[in-house]
Parts: C-alpha cells; sequence; structure tokens
C-alpha cells in the first residue's frame, strides 16, 4: 500500500518549512521512527520521523525547497494493511523540536559542503538567483547573513528585490519570521471575534508591600516581581467566573470549560513577540509560579523555548506597563475569550477612609473579552473579584487550596 506523509503542523501559526535535508532516498527502506528530513523555519529546527515501516517511492521535494504544511511530504510503499498513522506528529514530544538562539543556523555537513545560513537567507538568494558558495558569510562559523547578501549586490552593482530595498534614509525589510506569524495570528482575531473592552484601575500600594515582603524572604530562591502574585489571584478569579477561562469550537457550537488555568505572559523576545504560558496555575503555590515566570520570560527573550510552553493558553496577561502607558485595547490571543493588559503603576492621591488625600500606588487594568461568550457584567464581575484579591491580598489566603 503506497501512502502519502503529510507533513504536520509544526505549531505557532507556521505554514511553509524548508526543507533542509533528506536523510534518505527513493527506493531506501526505512522503519517506524526513523528521521527522514530535517526541515527548518524561521524559528525551529525539526526532525521528522516516518510515521510507519517500509520503502520510500516518492519525496515530493529537493533540498532547500519550500514545503506546505498539511501537504504530502514523501510517499511510502508497505505491504502492511491497517497500518494506523500516528496522531499527526503536531505535538513536540513527537516532533523533535531545537529552537536555537539565533534564527536557525544550519551545521555544515563537509561531505556536502552544504553552506551555513537561515531559510530567510536562502529565499533571498532565490529572489535575486544568487549562488550562496560565492557569498563570503561573516556570521558565527561562516554563516551567511542578510547584510552579506545585500553587500554583495551592492558590490555587484544589482537591484534590491522589491521585498527588501534600501535608499536614502527609508529601508525596507521582509516581514518574516515570529513577527510575521504574530501578525497573522492577531489578524484572524480581530477579524473572527468580536472584541469588547473594559477599562478599570487597581489600588496596587498593599500589593507592592506584600511583594517587598516575599521578595526579602525568599530572594536566595526565586526572583520575586509582582507577576506571581497577579497570575495567581487571578486564578482564584478564574474559579469562580469559569466562563473567562473557556473557548468556543470553531462553528460556534460548543462551549469548553476548561480545568486547567494555563495564563499566558506576553514576552516581547528576541525574535519577536512570545506568549510562553505557565501550566495548572491553580495547583501551584506563588513560590512555584515565580519560578516559572522567571524561566518562561528567560527563555521567550533569549529565543530559546519549547513549543510546548507556547500552546494551550488558556487566558493572557500582557504587562505594557512595563515599557509605559497606562491603559491598552489588547487584541484576544484566540481561541482564549479574554486578555488583560496591565497599565504603569503611578502615585497617584487619593481619598482614604478618613477622606484625606494620600498617595496611593495605582494600576490600570484593560480587558478585552468575546462578547460572543462574555458579557460586559460577567466581565466587571470578574475584574472585580480579581481587584478585591489585589487591593487585600491577604484575602487570597482563604481562597487557596
Amino acid at each position: 500500500m503506497n501512502r502519502d506523509f503529510i507533513l504536520p503542523d509544526i505549531g505557532e501559526g507556521i505554514i511553509e518549512c524548508e526543507v533542509l535535508e533528506w536523510k534518505v532516498k527513493e527506493g531506501d527502506m526505512i522503519e517506524e521512527d526513523q528521521v527522514v528530513a530535517d526541515v527548518s523555519t524561521d524559528k525551529a529546527v525539526v526532525e521528522i520521523p516516518s510515521m510507519y515501516s517500509g520503502r520510500i517511492t516518492k519525496l515530493y521535494y529537493a533540498d532547500g525547497d519550500i514545503a506546505k504544511v498539511h501537504s504530502p511530504l514523501f510517499a511510502v510503499d508497505t505491504d502492511e494493511e491497517g497500518v494506523e498513522m500516528k496522531s499527526h506528529i503536531s505535538e513536540a514530544a513527537e516532533l523533535k523540536l531545537e529552537l536555537v538562539k539565533q534564527p536557525p543556523e544550519i551545521v555544515r555537513d563537509t561531505q556536502n559542503d552544504k553552506v551555513l545560513t537561515t531559510p530567510a537567507v536562502r529565499k533571498l538568494a532565490r529572489e535575486h538567483d544568487l549562488d550562496l558558495a560565492t557569498i563570503s558569510g561573516t556570521g558565527k562559523n561562516g554563516r551567511i547573513l542578510k547584510e552579506d547578501v545585500h553587500l554583495y549586490l551592492k558590490s555587484a552593482e544589482q537591484a534590491f528585490s522589491p521585498k527588501i530595498t534600501t535608499t536614502n534614509q527609508n529601508r525596507t525589510e521582509a516581514i518574516v519570521g515570529v513577527r510575521k506569524i504574530m501578525a497573522q495570528h492577531m489578524s484572524e482575531s480581530v477579524s473572527t471575534i468580536p472584541h469588547f473592552t473594559f477599562v478599570d484601575e487597581v489600588d496596587v500600594t498593599e500589593l507592592i508591600q506584600l511583594r517587598a515582603t516575599l521578595k526579602s524572604n525568599y530572594t536566595d530562591q526565586v526572583k520575586m516581581t509582582l507577576m506571581p502574585l497577579l497570575i495567581k489571584s487571578l486564578s482564584l478569579s478564574l474559579s469562580q467566573f469559569p466562563i473567562i477561562n473557556s473557548r468556543v469550537d470553531t462553528e460556534f457550537t460548543e462551549l469548553t470549560y476548561l480545568g486547567s488555568h494555563n495564563v499566558g505572559m506576553a514576552v516581547d523576545g528576541k525574535n519577536g513577540l512570545l506568549v510562553p504560558n505557565i501550566k495548572d496555575v491553580q495547583k501551584r503555590s506563588i513560590l512555584e509560579i515565580a519560578a516559572e515566570v522567571t524561566r518562561l520570560t528567560d527563555a521567550a527573550r533569549s529565543g530559546i523555548i519549547n513549543i510546548a510552553e507556547l500552546r494551550g493558553g488558556t487566558i493572557t496577561i500582557s504587562n505594557i506597563g512595563a515599557i509605559g502607558g497606562i491603559s491598552a485595547s489588547p487584541i484576544i490571543n484566540s481561541p482564549e475569550v479574554a486578555i488583560v493588559a496591565l497599565g504603569k503603576i503611578q502615585d497617584l492621591p487619593r481619598f482614604n477612609s478618613d477622606n484625606q488625600i494620600t498617595s496611593r500606588k495605582i494600576m490600570s487594568v484593560s480587558w478585552s473579552g468575546d462578547h460572543r461568550v462574555i458579557d460586559g457584567a460577567t466581565i466587571a464581575r470578574f475584574n472585580n473579584c480579581w481587584k478585591a484579591y489585589l487591593e487585600s491580598p491577604s484575602t487570597m489566603l482563604a481562597a487557596m487550596v
């Protein structure tokens, strides 16, 4: 029986990848789980294992070609009737993913004298009909960078591609990698989800005092910021308002209430915006959450992060106030139904219980909700619950399991 192997969903909205190297050739016999090819995106180098044993009858792409996700990658002839293909190996455990610090480098094969570069540079070279072997690389281990291609084109007095042009003070570059994926994902979210925004302010004076106490007591164990406290209190509020931790199917026929509180954090990473999420926050202590916040933030900023850390989020916090600004209109991270943006904390005058003006630490919160699932009253009540925990953080003790 001849079977097509369909290139699985690699994740993060990636729709195509470059075939770096075939490990087999047509006519070869292979075993189940044997690595057949290495493919690469601007984010990851991925080993593709076979789903079954048999003889390779067709390779649909050559080395260096761009393969499309959900299209045939190769064909295998097997006489084993009823062989079942494993579930599309889209999980990181099945696909052997290796995220790299820089956009993915290709290890040089001395026998085949492969050029060391990235898919984006290869694409640029193809657009200008260039032989990369004739270009000197200035990157690590001789890797050819985009700048090397630009310099080669300039020295040869060739025209730039319309996608990458430099004239006087204007500079245009291709939108690729994480930035392109984020743009596509956000565009889909805005076009398919009816957003509404709810804005409030929270007095975090006592929360900041609690954070200072925890920081002094546990400084040798974890890095304590406000984020772990925000995340834990958010999870406690989700337990009272489970609809905020739900999702709908694409046909909008079913609403699923999710048991796990997987809270995502928008991180301005090295290669663009990433949203890793802390799994099962409802089961974790504040110290455990703090350790995860540090680990995932560092990973996202460095560019070295497991794809699994980016999947399965149920609600997202965007701390835009860490950079600046007091409010925002965040875009929902589909298929989630809510996202909150935190504004910067300001010292502002407020009236105390004695009607005296005093300085308080005030932070704005801006919610965006999926209006198909959540109405304004629900998000307001949910926010009031979260706000109560943040303004009187000692009350969290009574709600923790």
